[in-house]
């Protein structure tokens, strides 16, 4: 059978006979009550066992009532405090619970106005409790994750140049055949060879990008005022350089200013539009279109293009690392390019999410739960 555990009470009042009367009372009701008559026993109390409600009169010769909480407050903060008092006044109350009382009773006692309080003290020292244990968890579980995430950041750069060390010999050596005894070598072979250079660059690439995907993680965020137009702007001024060739309508709505990571969101913005550059390849009359549109109390920007987009079907995984919805013979990469953007988003507190249809195009869509007003109104760019 469970024993059934009696709330402990501390009773302190001057005033003897009152206080023993309303202990034994207490008791009778099923608490467990100890009683003294000044603040300075009652202390030495505290300090020896745990209580979960202190009732202290307000006015008692040396250390009253509200010094008495404040006291036995900083020795232990989950303790409820209610004051008995005479006055029976506002201000005294007011007194009290500024000094960290939840609430008081007035002298002479009823019992029925006395156990509705002690009922919601005790109520509000299990919430004290509950919440001194989750935030305990809390803190216990973000130290984990910090130690859980230096030690993969240490396999991470640890497996990185275990991977590169082999792979650079697999480079160089077949580089070397290649480039040394390649007129010799039958073509089959050499073939060969050339497909043993490419598949290492390809891995190269890859440990290149899941070291990128890594550093987005770790990065701790600097966070200010960002002129996106500005950003979007040069963003787009460098794949124009990249790739002069191309001819792309750019079309720019509305870019406010918003707070977040400069770096990482031009790191995002960067992703975004070299994939929509790289996805309208194909296409006859190519158009990119960057903007942002309000959406409730949030702000959603966008990047749209008319490529070939891709079945929403298989959308669930498309922000997932190494997801290709393409064959690598239509349009390279490595499939991190997304995940980025979306540890991105996520470090920033928004969402992201897409839409696309076969030969359609596709539209990606991100909120940065930071985002705040423009200092000043900043005028589209157009393309």
């Amino acid at each position: 059978m469970t024993e059934v555990i009696k709330a402990r009470l501390l009773i302190v009042d001057d005033e003897v006979a009152q206080m023993q009367a309303l202990c034994d009372t207490l008791e009778d009701h099923g608490y467990q009550v100890l009683g003294r008559t000044n603040g300075e026993e009652a202390l030495v109390a505290l300090r020896h066992a745990p209580f979960d409600l202190l009732l202290a009169d307000l006015m008692m010769p040396g250390m009253n009532g509200i010094g008495l909480l404040r006291a036995a407050l900083a020795i232990d903060p989950m303790l409820v405090g209610i004051i008995m008092t005479g006055e029976g006044t506002i201000g005294t109350a007011v007194e009290a619970m500024q000094s960290g009382a939840l609430d008081y009773i007035l002298k002479p006692f009823k019992l029925s106005a006395i156990l509705p309080v002690l009922g919601r003290g005790l109520t509000m020292r299990r919430l004290r409790l509950e919440n001194a244990a989750l935030e305990q968890r809390v803190r216990e579980h973000a130290a984990e994750l910090e130690a859980a995430n230096r030690e993969l950041d240490a396999f991470t750069r640890s497996a990185s140049h275990d991977l590169r060390s082999p792979l650079n010999a697999v480079l160089g050596f077949s580089t070397l055949l290649v480039n040394e005894f390649g007129p010799r070598i039958p073509v089959e072979q050499r073939n060969w060879l050339v497909h043993i250079e490419r598949s290492a660059q390809h891995m190269s690439q890859l440990i290149d990008a899941l070291m990128r995907l890594s550093h987005v993680g770790r990065q701790a965020l600097s966070l200010q005022a960002v002129d996106v137009a500005s950003l979007v702007r040069g963003v787009v001024d460098d794949l124009r350089q990249e790739q002069p060739q191309r001819r792309v309508t750019l079309q720019f709505g509305d870019l406010p200013e918003t707070v977040a990571d400069a770096s990482l969101l031009r790191q995002l913005f960067v992703n975004l539009l070299s994939n929509a550059f790289k996805f309208t390849r194909n296409t006859e009359q190519a158009v990119i279109e960057v903007g942002c549109e309000p959406q409730g109390e949030e702000r959603v920007f966008f990047v749209r293009d008319n490529g070939p987009g891709f079945d929403m079907t298989r959308a669930n995984r498309l922000f997932d690392a190494f997801q290709r919805f393409h064959r690598a013979d239509q349009f390279e990469g490595n499939g991190v390019g997304l995940s980025i953007v979306q540890r991105i988003v996520q470090r920033h507190g928004g969402r992201l999410w897409a839409e696309a249809a076969p030969g359609r195009g596709a539209s990606f869509f991100f909120t940065l739960a930071r985002a705040v007003e423009p200092l000043s109104p900043v005028p589209p760019i157009s393309g």
